[in-house]
């Protein structure tokens, strides 16, 4: 059954959750979150609260204590099932009682239980945690504190047992009864440039006058209508670097917490391969669930995310390479797909995709994305041309562990690149497919673009694989080094590689040295970087790095509470609680026995509301609290419906649009794209990479028909000669700040007129350049 989400304030219910305060401390790029839940019982009556809340998938959670009236409570990472016993019985003897989870289907999402909070009662959560921080490609280092947790659509075959499956009430924005605050540290050698916020911030302050370390709040009063997201510009950061932390002492030998641990950043200068790969099957699978009818971000006049996607769609079909393979799914409670199989990249194909994609609706119901990746993967694959998946969702699903285990089961033969839209996005689901296959993962909100990131992604799905990935030291006499991370098999041009080994052996001098060397092959040639670093362990109270190593172990081992095999189990567990990284297999327990007398039962249960758009709530779609008509679960016999032509066409009684896609109308009349005239170009580019020359190009390049041919030099050529290279140029002039999304259709474009288009090349650019009045050097253009 799906939950009913209602309103708490209709019941006047007291929420004993009064505030969350974050203290955030980013040192180069990962960043330290202390998190504290402030809690006070004003009832008559003792009170067993519970919280639900997100948390990035890549964060290590390993600490966790309660301070209660003044005493200080430090909760015990344990099994989970004996955490649970330990939390029951304390409860049921009076005492307070403290319980800290991974939620059972799914790792970004944690639920807080507060036992016996006697009436008068303080109590205040602190968890603190670590994590990497992803490196966008503009050179940002990206942290979200996610504060919006959407409603879990669930599966056919769901856990029973999450605790999304409680009734947890929803505030609107403004009456939401606890508040949130966050004063955030950056410290880097490199200099602290700027931070961009989707939230109001306080003006940066710079603690010295090195600029090397500055601090930023939340301006006071923050609501909780999207995840706080933070861009933080360093003046460098490309170099790599090794920073190694000393072992705990005192440990087991064998314990991945008693030796030396480093942490090893690259950032391979990976040249661009030429030429790049024309083969490949790719797939398109993207979210038509009913959320997707709501506004990427809270800005004025934003556009819909169905519109966007729709968008970015026509954006990778213009850029894909001719002769390649494609398909276009679209999935909710049920899934459609454009074509029964894939079909070879063509004029043909294209254009009936383009019309299928204009008449796309945000109109099936809920997050089934099981189903879909089971036809996906079940198909027949196509010799020569590897899977590409691209994924596009903003939903959440509650069994996240169930997708990617599916999606790993197939990894040897596709990659998958995931996007995550809008605030809310599953960071568990969308990075944890894309991790399972050696892809990429992104995640667009506030004035990210979309169509820029999945372009990134495409261009690096045409790249050549790097191969032969390898990794040596050159350390001391004495001194080995274990690698810990798992083995990396695909690294992209402009990615950063992070790496986690163990060194064993003796320290035994302050000035010693080492260095560690990254190789790999690109087309037959070979390329390394290097990195030297001084072999002067550093200490950390929090043991940073060792938390950080033991999680990237945990993400690949950890399938979940009910998915990870036995001896992977066994290993879970031992990292778990050895380096006291929370995970599927453990808790935190916290008890205090030492109240003057027990607290008497029957205990009021209390539900802390998350925060949840209003607006969403009041136009939920299907398989949110209503009746839903579901595909079959895994290994179902539904058959795939492909959208059919009479399926798509306009309604009112209009006829449907010309199949020639030069016709003016099919092509400027979509609600969409009318407004966006780099959108209109784009989706007038044939799949050969050419343009013809008509009333819709003329439209854009802002001329009549007539005018364009009257400045044609040559009147027996092809027209079609002269409209590529008139769009060319004007792509050059006016989307330069967009060129990135735009780059990969155009060296299409360049490449049919070097095949194309004779010596008259030249006059038909300088006379392109001199009408459309470009200071672009035509030149430069075709030789790009």
């Amino acid at each position: 059954m799906v939950p009913r989400y209602g309103l708490l304030t209709r019941r006047q219910e007291e929420v004993p959750l009064k505030s969350i305060s974050v203290t955030l401390s980013i040192y180069e790029f990962v960043a330290g979150v202390s998190a504290t839940l402030n809690y006070e019982n004003e009832e008559k009556f003792p009170v067993e609260a519970f919280f639900i809340f997100p948390v990035d998938d890549d964060s290590a959670v390993y600490s966790f204590e309660a301070l209660v009236d003044g005493k200080t409570i430090v909760a015990e990472l344990q099994d989970k099932m004996k955490a649970h016993t330990s939390y029951n019985d304390a409860i049921a003897q009076g005492h307070q009682a403290f319980l800290l989870e991974e939620d059972i289907s799914s790792r970004d999402v944690f639920c807080c239980n507060v036992g016996n909070l006697r009436p008068g009662s303080k109590a205040a959560l602190t968890l603190k945690y670590v994590q990497e921080l992803p490196l966008e490609p503009d050179g940002a280092l990206r942290f979200v504190l996610p504060a919006v947790l959407n409603p879990r659509y669930y599966l056919a075959r769901g856990s029973e047992n999450s605790n999304l499956k409680m009734k947890m009430p929803v505030f609107a924005m403004e009456t939401l009864p606890y508040t949130l605050s966050m004063t955030a540290t950056i410290s880097s050698q490199h200099g602290v440039q700027k931070v961009e916020s989707t939230c109001q911030l306080t003006p940066l302050e710079y603690l010295g006058n090195d600029q090397t370390t500055a601090q930023i709040s939340l301006y006071d009063g923050h609501r909780f209508d999207r995840d706080v997201q933070l861009l933080i510009y360093y003046c460098e950061v490309h170099t790599p670097s090794v920073s190694l932390e000393i072992g705990k002492p005192k440990t087991n030998a064998d314990s991945l917490m008693g030796e030396n641990t480093a942490m090893v950043s690259f950032y391979p200068n990976i040249p661009e391969a030429q030429p790049p790969i024309t083969c490949g099957e790719f797939i398109f699978l993207m979210d038509c669930s009913g959320s997707m009818q709501h506004p990427l971000n809270k800005r004025e006049q934003s556009k819909m995310r169905i519109d966007i996607a729709k968008e970015t769609l026509i954006l990778l079909l213009k850029s894909l390479p001719v002769g390649c393979y494609f398909n276009v799914f679209g999935f909710g409670s049920t899934y459609e797909s454009f074509f029964q199989d894939s079909v070879k990249y063509t004029q043909h194909t294209m254009e009936e995709a383009l019309r299928k994609i204009r008449h796309m609706k945000a109109d099936l119901g809920g997050t089934e994305i099981l189903t879909p990746l089971n036809a996906i993967y079940g198909s027949p694959t196509i010799p020569g041309h590897p899977m590409q998946l691209f994924v596009f969702t903003d939903g959440e699903v509650t069994d996240t562990f169930s997708v990617i285990r599916e999606v790993k089961n197939s990894r040897k033969k596709h990659r998958c690149f995931s996007f995550g839209i809008g605030d809310g996005a599953s960071t568990s689901l969308v990075k944890g497919i894309a991790r399972a296959t050696g892809g990429t993962s992104e995640f667009i909100s506030g004035k990210d673009r979309m169509q820029t990131k999945a372009l990134l992604a495409l261009t690096r799905s045409l790249q050549p694989v790097v191969e032969e990935l390898s990794l040596s030291w050159s350390l001391p006499a004495g001194l080995c080094a274990h690698v810990l991370s798992p083995e990396q098999s695909v690294i992209f041009r402009g990615q950063r590689l992070i790496i986690y080994a163990q060194l064993s052996g003796p320290m035994t001098s302050t000035e010693a040295r080492g260095e560690v060397c990254l190789k790999y092959t690109l087309q037959g040639k070979s390329f390394e970087t290097k990195v030297a670093f001084h072999l002067q362990p550093k200490s950390d109270a929090n043991f940073i790095i060792h938390r950080l190593a033991a999680k990237s172990l945990l993400q690949i081992k950890d399938m979940g509470f009910r998915q990870t095999p036995a001896n992977d189990k066994k290993e879970v567990l031992k990292i778990s609680l050895e380096c006291g990284v929370i995970s599927s297999h453990t808790a935190f327990i916290a008890i205090n026995k030492d109240l003057d007398q027990p607290v008497q039962r029957p205990l009021v249960r209390r539900d802390i509301p998350r925060p949840l758009l209003i607006s969403s709530f009041a136009s939920m779609p299907r398989g949110f609290g209503r009746g839903v008509v579901k595909a079959q679960g895994l290994g179902g016999k539904q058959k795939k419906k492909c959208m059919s032509l009479r399926e798509i066409s306009p309604e009112m009684g209009r006829t449907p649009p010309s199949t020639n896609m030069t016709n003016l109308e099919t092509q400027l009349e979509g609600e969409v794209f009318e407004e966006n005239r780099l959108v209109q170009l784009i989706s007038l580019q044939k799949a050969d990479g050419s343009w013809d020359l008509n009333e819709g190009l003329a439209l854009v390049l802002g001329f009549s028909v007539e005018d364009l041919l009257a400045a044609f030099p040559f009147k027996n050529m092809d027209s079609s000669s002269w409209a590529t290279v008139l769009a060319l140029i004007w792509l050059h002039c006016n989307g330069k700040e967009l060129q990135s999304e735009w780059d990969l259709l155009a060296r299409k474009a360049v490449a049919w007129i070097h095949i194309n288009i004779g010596p008259a090349i030249h006059q038909l650019l300088e006379a392109a350049a001199d009408l459309l009045k470009s200071t672009v050097d035509p030149e430069r253009i075709i030789a790009s």
